[in-house]
């Protein structure tokens, strides 16, 4: 350990003219270099927060309403991972250095070890308007994406509205609760796109599909915050579709007409409101698009391991540290993936507080998982598990006595404790 002399305020100019009016300091302080070094001695800490979408989470499920999750969780860990569901809030967004905006699809190829994910500075964002959108609702998308340009410096670069309309239709899955639907033309989608990626060169790709303004329960219901979000699973349908097949990062905003006003609406829905002034001709807040460029602009590009080299600062499935989820949503395919994994397998914590529509607990799908009451527990066990320290030894009487392990071969004969010294020594 090298040991350092200096005086003890930094040398600038000013300082050197004050001091040298009067007596030269002559105390010394001494420092280690080792704490002067910014090499890091632990790899990152990753963590991945899942909350699927259109299954009705306490938190998550509605209108960004698990972003301050992710906020609090991403000042805790080094790299935090997470999908459109939980970073998006509609008109509201809050950008995290340390964070990655991943589509639901890319997400679990990245989980199954089929993906990679590469970190960008800066994404080409494309936007595709579908045709059935009426003509002043499209100008109010397009002077949204121009005032991202303008104020955010987002790089929005061309737009292209579909050949024929997408024809949205969304429902809720009687069977399991979840909101899902289709999209009639997706041919129609998928030629704009390719017609953005040949032509323009993008590399992620922003979609706005006409929703239908049906006054259905379920729209009623979510306002009020409760229900699930009808819109949310086909809205996922459509961003897979693009993520599959061009595999790059796709995010969609839904195109509806403004609601009456709800004066009892939840704060957990409130992000997605419109404001009508109709007296003035002007509205505020005619879009969900502002946080889906935001996401896009820097969103990781994703890497097919068959077909793609690994280039250097890509992140692995084999990076993940811990994944969050809700107590009864761990039966997706990413989540699977990270709970199976053989080769390194993540630290699981359930949130038994996020429950939703489903019934994939971690003891129905035999997952070894850590359960904890809310999302506050969850970033405290994060927090000790990225320190190195086991999280049961921060609860009350559950560290229990060492156990002994069976030194059994696979012979089935026991080893003598020679042999086992033997072993231990060599």
């Amino acid at each position: 350990m090298t040991v350092h002399l200096s005086r003890p305020f930094p040398s600038s100019t000013l300082q050197n003219q004050v001091f040298s009016k009067s007596r030269p300091s002559t105390s010394r302080t001494i420092s280690c270099s080792c704490l002067n070094r910014s090499t890091k001695f632990k790899k990152d800490y990753t963590s991945v927060m899942i909350v699927p979408t259109g299954v009705g989470a306490a938190i998550g499920g509605y209108a960004g309403d698990a972003l301050p999750v992710a906020r609090a969780l991403s000042s805790v860990v080094d790299c935090l991972i997470s999908h459109p569901n939980v970073l998006n809030a509609a008109m509201l967004y809050w950008p995290m250095p340390n964070a990655l905006y991943v589509e639901g699809y890319a997400l679990d190829r990245f989980a199954e070890g089929l993906w990679a994910l590469q970190p960008v500075h800066q994404n080409k964002v494309g936007l595709v308007l579908d045709a059935g959108i009426e003509e002043e609702l499209r100008f109010r998308h397009l002077q949204v994406a121009d005032a991202a340009r303008a104020s955010l410096g987002l790089p929005v670069v061309e737009y292209v509205v579909t050949d024929a309309p997408l024809e949205v239709e969304m429902w809720a899955n009687p069977k399991s609760g979840q909101s899902t639907g289709r999209i009639k033309h997706p041919d129609a989608l998928l030629r704009a796109v390719q017609s953005l990626v040949n032509l323009s060169g993008v590399d992620a790709i922003a979609v706005v599909g006409r929703f239908p303004d049906e006054d259905i329960q379920e729209t009623d219901d979510y306002r009020q915050g409760v229900g699930i979000d009808i819109l949310a699973g086909v809205e996922a349908i459509i961003s897979h579709l693009v993520v599959r097949e061009f595999c790059i990062p796709c995010a969609h905003a839904p195109a509806l007409l403004p609601p009456p006003l709800c004066p009892s609406l939840s704060p957990k829905s409130a992000a997605e409101e419109f404001i009508d002034l109709s007296s003035s001709q002007q509205q505020l807040g005619y879009t969900f698009l502002p946080c889906v460029l935001a996401g896009l602009s820097n969103a990781p590009q994703y890497l097919d391991l068959k077909s793609a080299s690994l280039e250097k600062g890509c992140i692995l499935a084999s990076d993940v540290d811990s994944v969050i989820l809700p107590i009864d949503a761990c039966g997706g395919d990413g989540a699977l993936a990270f709970a199976c994994s053989e080769r390194k397998k993540p630290l699981i914590i359930a949130v038994e507080e996020n429950e939703t529509v489903l019934h994939d607990t971690p003891n129905n799908l035999g997952i070894e998982a850590v359960k904890v009451a809310n999302y506050w527990e969850a970033i405290g066990v994060v927090a000790s598990h990225k320190a190195g320290v086991n999280p049961h030894s921060l609860r009350r009487n559950r560290i229990k006595n060492l156990r002994g392990a069976s030194m059994m071969p696979a012979n089935g004969h026991a080893v003598s404790s020679a042999k086992a010294i033997a072993w231990i020594e060599n």
